[in-house]
């Protein structure tokens, strides 16, 4: 029997990903539960496992007396010199117990136990692996959708794609292998839940993390990331070497290491930007792929106006105003959008009204 539990132990191990230890001491509790209730609830019974061969004793401890008042408790000191012949009143003795009468019923609590504890062991374990991962990229594949989410498989554990959390026209099907941002971990009553996320700004940074080996190391440093999903992100990014171009490092010789993940995200659009301390030379980056003419700052509230040549307005403002938006997100700044005539025209009607006579009345 020893030896065949302690294969079962290993197996479950394994199998399982739960350590030898948690599981002994989880078959332990069950057992000690199990005897105590065939025994009527009496505390002072306990039981041991050997971790290495894995016989299990179970032993009664009785308080030694004079005078046995409870049976159940205690022993007489006449009784206990024959175990413990050094003993004296008001010391222990623990007493062996027979284990191979067990009732069905305290078998059955024993596997109940021993279950809800591997049950309890595989949560922790699983919530001990993920929680350390939040923030991080994963790849799982799809094996269902239903109820507003997409459920995905990690290996050893099943995770939740909300559909909100999908980019904006993608339909996953069964069997899709996809790569995820891990949004968050918690604990429920029916175990940890990993809830995932393709839309999270942090994880187009965490996708090029995995693809720019400087930006792995920190030599190159995500300064500012924007998003919006499915369409376009934009990121500032700067080196601390000077030798190295933190632009090119993130965009990968003939454009692979970009490319690769405009892939994962189903060709959104992707901005790089040097990051700079000249508020308008960043302005003039964060517009981009619009060319900028001029630009003027209020650096007190923040706010610049932009000119750009009337070719370049509508690539500027972008679609529904999303280049704009996208730049104003990422700089902090409120950004005025001319256009080359509209800016000549507000110069020229400044200037005929500095340049008017007085109006004369009568």
């Amino acid at each position: 029997m020893p030896k065949e539990l302690c294969y079962l132990i290993d197996q479950i191990s394994r199998e399982k990903g739960i350590s030898r230890e948690t599981l002994i001491e989880a078959l332990r509790s069950a057992l000690l539960s199990a005897t105590r209730k065939r025994f009527g609830g009496r505390t002072n019974i306990d039981l041991k496992i050997d971790p290495k061969t894995c016989d299990i004793t179970s032993f009664e401890t009785k308080r030694i007396v004079s005078e046995v008042n409870n049976i159940d408790e205690e022993i007489s000191l006449k009784e206990a010199v024959k175990i413990l012949p050094n003993g004296k009143e008001g010391d222990t003795v623990d007493l062996p117990l027979d284990l191979h009468d067990f009732s069905r019923i305290a078998a059955q609590t024993a596997k109940q136990v021993i279950f809800q504890k591997v049950r309890e062991a595989e949560r922790d374990a699983i919530y001990s692996e993920f929680k350390d991962k939040i923030h991080t990229v994963v790849s799982g594949q799809v094996m269902r959708r239903e109820k507003g989410m997409y459920f995905l498989n990690l290996g050893k554990t099943e995770a939740i794609l909300p559909i909100k959390e999908s980019l904006p026209n993608e339909m996953l099907k069964r069997g899709d292998t996809v790569r995820l941002f891990i949004e968050e971990v918690k604990i429920t009553p029916k175990g940890p839940v990993i809830i995932l996320s393709r839309t999270n700004p942090q994880f187009v940074a965490a996708l090029f993390k995995m693809e720019v080996p400087e930006l792995h190391e920190g030599l190159v440093l995500i300064k500012d990331i924007v998003r919006e999903p499915g369409e376009r992100t934009k990121l500032t990014v700067y080196s601390k070497d000077s030798s190295i171009d933190p632009v090119g490092a993130c965009v990968g010789m003939k454009g692979t290491r970009v490319q690769s993940i405009v892939r994962e995200l189903r060709g959104e659009r992707i901005d790089i930007i040097p990051w700079t301390e000249d508020p308008r030379m960043l302005l003039a980056r964060a517009l981009s792929p619009a060319s900028v003419e001029r630009i003027g700052i209020n650096e007190e509230d923040r706010t610049a106006m932009v000119v750009v040549s009337d070719d370049q307005l509508s690539l500027a403002i972008g679609k529904k105003g999303q280049n704009v938006r996208l730049a104003m997100k990422l700089t902090g700044w409120d950004i005025d959008i001319l256009s080359e005539s509209e800016y000549s025209k507000m110069r020229m009607e400044e200037s005929d009204k500095t340049s008017s006579p007085p109006s004369v009345n009568g």
